[in-house]
């Protein structure tokens, strides 16, 4: 008999949710981790000392006041590193006991190391002082997470030429710095750091940033951040970065030239499977470090599975939680109902991103006809209060059977608020619902009703047209 029915690498979302799945199936689940690392990258270097850090800004800055305390209007107004770790600190720490809580609390053998395949049914576990120990499961799930990737021309210092791993680390808030992609993690930071008062310029090779979001909040968002004093730099390539003392210098492929105190590459992520010995185990990961998975997330090893960052698009830590709940119950031959492919995109710019469903343009090119209603914050009382004048709420809504193709937020709340759309999409309701529903007021919720009421009175006016 083997050491454990399931055996899970990596303590991040994924890993988590599929080794307390297996273990309230009843099965003996055991999870292996650095000692550093419980939690994860997701608590440690990613999602959740990044959303902390961004609240901290949102708060020490007064942003979100502004608009009623004029713009000079500061909680603090030298604001340094310190102040922006203490909350991340604090906040990591509670969360990494809450991990070791709930794998305790659900009887999950928790192992302390770094983990590679020994064969494919057993792992060598090396521990801080060097000793390993060979681990054997039934099952095993691979949830290794990500790292940033670095490319090999750039001389990164983690002081002045950083990652997204690194500027959690930097000794000071630079006054000027050089953003290389303007992916989600390249615009998060951005527009974190252009509010705590650094002049950002952003270098993007492709001609727009976050092209799968609404065009529409992509321009607001673009504004919002010029009115941050952030620059972009779209169809450019960076061809060299020079450090020197003073900080460093980028060289961008058409010969510009920008100063800056900082440069943080935002270069995509690479998958942890290099140390992993996955060739011993009968798998391969590509040039990302990614593993191929189906449907249920099974490898090309049937008792071998793969969640999370590791297996590539979507990546997200909410999408991450659920592949490993659902690749533990497939291990097992439980009945699970497949992950729904309506899923919420949160991006946590300053101001933040979500949506579900379809974008204006993917309806237009595939030729479906959509109405659009809108609701503004600054129409809303909720958002006169807290003083966001610039938010929005956009319906697209299919005129034929009225059903919600997209909803697509951008302002305070926004990742909270899509969620109303996600409920009546996901149960098939239709735009009517949230006519009739009644709203809290004063809310953010209520542009839902506002929104609703301005597709369903365009498409009034069509109907009578055409009667």
């Amino acid at each position: 008999m083997r050491d454990f029915e399931l055996l899970v690498i990596g303590s991040g979302p994924g890993g988590q949710k599929a080794a307390i799945a297996a273990a309230k199936l009843g099965h003996r689940v055991a999870v292996v981790d650095r000692p550093q690392m419980v939690g994860g990258v997701s608590i440690h270097t990613g999602t959740v000392p990044s959303k902390t850090l961004r609240e901290a800004v949102l708060y020490l800055t007064g942003l979100n006041q502004r608009d009623m305390y004029g713009s000079s209007y500061r909680v603090k107004d030298d604001i340094t590193v310190g102040d922006l770790t203490a909350r991340t600190d604090h906040v990591m720490r509670r969360e990494v006991d809450v991990v070791r809580s709930q794998l305790s609390r659900n009887q999950v053998t928790l192992i302390t190391g770094v983990a590679r395949f020994e064969d494919a049914n057993t792992l060598a576990v090396k521990d801080a002082q060097g000793q390993e120990k060979l681990v054997s499961a039934d099952n095993i799930v691979i949830a290794t997470g990500t790292r940033p990737a670095r490319p090999a021309s750039v001389e990164f210092d983690d002081r002045t030429i950083i990652d997204s791993d690194g500027i959690l680390n930097m000794d000071r808030v630079p006054r000027s710095m050089v953003v290389v992609g303007a992916g989600v993690i390249g615009m998060e930071y951005a527009s974190m750091f252009a509010a705590l008062g650094t002049k950002i310029t952003v270098v993007e090779q492709r001609a727009s940033m976050l092209d799968f979001c609404d065009g529409e909040v992509i321009e607001s968002l673009k504004y919002e951040l010029r009115d941050l004093g952030v620059t972009f730099r779209f169809g450019e390539t960076v061809a060299a970065v020079e450090r020197h003392e003073q900080g460093a210098l980028t060289v961008l492929a058409s010969g510009k030239k920008i100063a800056a105190d900082a440069v943080m590459y935002s270069a995509g992520r690479q998958g942890l499977t290099d140390e992993l010995g996955l060739d011993r185990a009968g798998l391969t990961a590509d040039k990302r470090g990614r593993i191929t998975v189906d449907k249920q997330y099974r490898t090309g090893v049937p008792h071998i599975f793969a969640v999370g960052d590791v297996i590539g698009f979507p990546a997200l830590a909410a999408t991450s939680m659920e592949q490993g709940r659902v690749a533990a119950y497939h291990a097992f031959d439980e009945p699970v109902h497949e992950m729904d492919e309506l899923q919420p995109i949160g991006i946590y710019t300053i101001p933040e991103i979500s949506f579900i469903g379809r974008t204006e343009d993917q309806l237009t090119n595939a030729c479906v006809p959509f109405e659009v209603g809108v609701a503004r914050y600054r129409e809303l009382a909720r958002g006169q209060i807290i003083g966001d004048a610039h938010g929005m709420l956009k319906l697209l809504v299919s005129p034929e059977d009225r059903s919600l193709l997209g909803v697509h937020c951008f302002g305070t709340g926004a990742t909270e608020l899509v969620h109303i759309g996600q409920s009546v999409m996901g149960c098939g309701g239709t735009v009517d619902y949230l006519v009739d529903a009644v709203f809290n007021y004063p809310t953010l919720a209520e542009s839902y009703k506002v929104a609703a009421l301005d597709v369903t009175n365009k498409i009034r006016q069509i109907d009578r047209m055409e009667r």
